[in-house]
């Protein structure tokens, strides 16, 4: 009779989860349920089964699509900046940061739509037949490509362009602008 499960679990646990069982909630399963009610089993079920299934459905694109966005952004708007002031047209003022941050958002919106594309697809895939509809990004790639053509990565370029590049604009410009105030008030150079 020791090894028997106690059919309730200490107070401080009951407590804690709401009348759960440790073996409940680790998803020890048992042909005893100890569930409190059918609104208790069914709030478990759509915080365990929905939760990690529909809510985190696509966060590792997503995440893939934000370094990305980050990283050609940050880079491209250094390089193009830099290039504008090395060709002598331009001096480090407001107009040499609008050119800037529109190469930079040219150049952010051919690396990433690609991947946006991929994080779309993930997130409103189907279930068929119980099983996702992709198994990963790269299959999500390999399809898209030999079904609709290399170039159909880049299908909505010019919306998405016109999205990302004021975005980036005002962005840098505000970033250069509060670089300037802050030079001139706080370290006064």
């Amino acid at each position: 009779m020791a090894d028997a499960k106690p059919k309730t679990s200490p107070k401080a646990i009951k407590f804690l989860f709401g009348g759960l069982t440790p073996d409940v909630i680790c998803g020890a399963f048992t042909s005893v349920c100890w569930f409190s009610s059918f609104l208790e089993s069914l709030w478990v079920f759509l915080i365990t089964e929905l939760m990690t299934t529909l809510l985190l459905q696509g966060c590792i694109p997503t995440m893939a699509r934000a370094v990305v966005v980050n990283a050609a952004q940050l880079a491209s708007y250094s390089q193009s900046k830099q290039a504008l002031l090395d060709s002598g047209y331009f001096g480090d003022d407001i107009l040499c940061h609008f050119c800037a941050s529109m190469i930079s958002g040219l150049v952010t919106t051919a690396a990433s739509m690609p991947v946006d594309i991929v994080k779309t697809r993930i997130q409103n895939m189907k279930m068929i037949d119980g099983k996702p509809e992709y198994k990963n990004g790269l299959e999500v790639l390999v399809r898209v490509v030999g079904k609709e053509g290399f170039f159909s990565l880049w299908k909505g370029f010019t919306p998405y362009y016109a999205r990302l590049g004021p975005h980036t604009v005002l962005t840098f410009i505000f970033l250069e602008q509060m670089n300037r105030l802050y030079k001139t008030y706080v370290l006064d150079v």
